[in-house]
């Protein structure tokens, strides 16, 4: 008995130093890539400084990012911020860049084509719960200004719905995906020289964090400190996005502690990948990488990575805020030399002869009207020197600097503040004008692009993984309507899915295109009439569905049959006799050929619902 005690703690011992060295090679690896992007971190640490017009700062031999000092007290030394509107109208730009996530049947099989329609109703689900549109802009933000930006796929089991209590009473619920976007600061890959996420082979992600929400999630108590790092604060309380400079008072965060969450990739030693969470000296989590959102159901990273501008041979993308700062220096200059120069003209260079007059007065005062100056007698009266007229060269050089920031950031005046220095009048040239804006965008239009579609794919595969019981999906259709879909797991296809390429059509191009359908006469019946319920929807597609007076009874009948065809898949519904029989008859048969008869339960009440339908209808 001693002896198995004994070995039990030795056992243990060795499982303490196993993990103690762990924690050590996780920080020490931490550390040694803090270390070698640290160049870069004081990068976008001056872009954000130029954003946010702090444009006297510079980073100095010693990598620090240091005010500038004037070389001259009297030196003028304002911004003239041209960065900041320039990268809101590429933010504006880049804000329609929203790909449908629509997914395109692998195949005309009716496995296929039910696959993606739910595969569809799922992402624009989750679309709007999570509110993607503006998870995008907050993450363009960041690549906009840093040249690089991240979105954290998860599954949170704290989300959805409650579906049940612990043994401690608390609320167990099924879960739900979550997109986090992640300024480049919390991202650390094993290699600077990646040119693509696939390349990485590990990445770490890591933050402070407070010690209470470390306590919470992982049931470890530190005992916190206080952090002053900015690159590992979150900017939100951080000060904003003012990067503090040597020398000045940093923000800190107190009681907090960094998290590092280590994901390597699966290899021969470690098939399911691996992830390390070590925060104070702790190893919070060890283990295989939690998520199957690689095809064919494998593990790999659950980052996405979308840049500005990528670069050849780097992980970290640039940004137009770099190219644009050495052109804001040399405007800013420009102007506040131009300003001295007028106010050298306006209030005059005074000589005087030495010891003629008080100097200090006169140079406090200056020669306002109606001064009385009393100057030594027999010396040469005070005088102001003759100033020369504005060189043309400022003007020309202003003009020129301007015309490179158009060159640089890819952003004409006609975008950028609805000018028109060409003169073209016509609605094609215009037009053309503004695509050209649009092209030179590219790069950063389709990084987007590439990562919206990137997560839709994540988004399916954690659903494959998690979503193992019976779910109801909620979500708004036509009109405002909730529609619900009922699915598991198996029902889903993550591998075989195809996006189908466009955009969410703007109100004001459906209205176009409606119009457009009016005009040719295609959303009229074979008898050439506009039928009530047609003539709903169309007022309902152009905003005017919720006035009183848009709506008739006909569309609360349309409805109320959409909303039995819901029921109709679980059990079965009776009509009712005050239903206007021949609408509910085409709803319910627009349900059975939409995909209702691939289930045969589903089917036989259909058809028994429309039986009813044709009893009381006398047809």
């Amino acid at each position: 008995m001693k002896r198995s005690n004994s070995q039990e703690g030795l056992a243990k011992r060795r499982e303490e130093r196993r993990r103690r060295a762990l924690v050590r090679e996780v920080v020490a690896d931490f550390e040694r890539r803090r270390e070698e992007r640290r160049s870069i971190e004081q990068g976008w640490a001056l872009n954000m400084n130029f954003v946010s017009g702090n444009q006297y700062c510079d980073i100095s031999r010693t990598g620090e990012l240091e005010e500038e000092d004037a070389a001259f007290y009297w030196q003028s030394r304002r911004a003239f911020n041209h960065i900041a509107p320039t990268l809101d109208t590429r933010l504006a730009r880049l804000a329609k860049v929203r790909p449908a996530l629509n997914v395109r049947a692998f195949s005309d099989s009716e496995a296929d084509i039910k696959t993606a329609r739910l595969a569809s109703n799922i992402l624009r689900s989750v679309k709007d719960r999570i509110d993607l549109d503006a998870i995008i802009s907050r993450a363009t933000l960041w690549s906009e200004t840093c040249g690089t930006a991240f979105y954290k796929v998860v599954w949170n089991f704290d989300d959805g719905k409650v579906i049940g209590t612990d043994a401690t009473g608390h609320s167990v619920r099924e879960g739900d995906v979550n997109v986090v976007p992640l300024s480049p600061f919390e991202i650390y890959p094993d290699s600077l020289a990646a040119e693509g996420m696939e390349d990485v082979k590990s990445i770490i992600h890591a933050k402070a964090v407070p010690v209470a929400e470390i306590k919470e999630k992982f049931g470890v108590e530190l005992a916190g400190r206080t952090i002053t790092d900015f690159s590992l604060i979150p900017y939100s309380s951080a000060g904003g996005w003012k990067r503090p400079l040597s020398g000045e008072s940093r923000p800190s965060g107190e009681n907090m502690e960094i998290l590092i969450e280590r994901y390597t990739r699966p290899s021969g030693e470690y098939p399911g990948g691996r992830l390390e969470i070590v925060a104070g000296e702790e190893l919070l989590f060890e283990g295989t990488l939690p998520y199957r959102n690689a095809d064919r159901g494998e593990r790999t990273l659950p980052f996405i990575r979308q840049t500005c501008i990528a670069l050849a041979g780097a992980f970290f993308g640039t940004s137009v805020v770099d190219r644009m700062i050495p052109l804001q220096r040399a405007y800013n200059a420009v102007r506040n030399r131009k300003h001295e120069f007028l106010n050298r003209l306006t209030m005059g260079v005074i000589a005087v002869e030495d010891g003629s007059v008080d100097a200090e007065e006169l140079a406090e005062d200056g020669l306002y009207p109606g001064k009385v100056l009393v100057y030594r007698q027999g010396s040469e009266a005070p005088h102001f020197l003759e100033g020369s007229s504005l060189p043309a060269e400022f003007a020309e050089e202003e003009q020129r600097i301007a015309n490179e920031f158009i060159l640089v950031s890819g952003m004409s005046e006609i975008s950028r503040n609805s000018a028109n220095p060409t003169h073209v009048t016509s609605a094609t040239g215009l037009q053309l004008l503004i695509d050209q804006d649009t092209n030179r965008m590219r790069m950063s239009v389709e990084s987007v692009e590439r990562a919206v579609e990137e997560a839709g794919k994540h988004i399916l595969h954690l659903y494959k993984q998690f979503a193992a019981a019976r779910r109801l999906l909620r979500m708004t259709g036509t009109g405002g309507e909730t529609e619900l879909y009922y699915f598991d797991a198996s029902d889903i296809s993550a591998d075989d899915v195809q996006f189908e390429t466009g955009y969410d059509k703007t109100p004001e191009e459906m209205k176009e295109e409606i119009l457009e359908l009016l005009k040719l006469g295609l959303l009229q019946d074979e008898a050439g009439n506009f039928t009530a319920g047609s003539r709903n929807r169309v007022l309902e597609a152009m905003g005017y569905g919720s006035l009183v007076n848009a709506r008739d009874i006909s569309d609360l009948h349309i409805k109320k049959a959409e909303r039995e065809n819901v029921l109709l898949a679980q059990r079965d519904v009776e009509a009712d006799g005050y239903d206007d029989h021949t609408l509910h008859t085409v709803e319910h048969l627009r349900a059975l050929l939409s995909g209702g008869e691939n289930d045969e339960a589903t089917k036989e009440r259909l058809v028994r619902h429309l039986e009813s339908h044709r009893r009381m209808g006398g047809k």
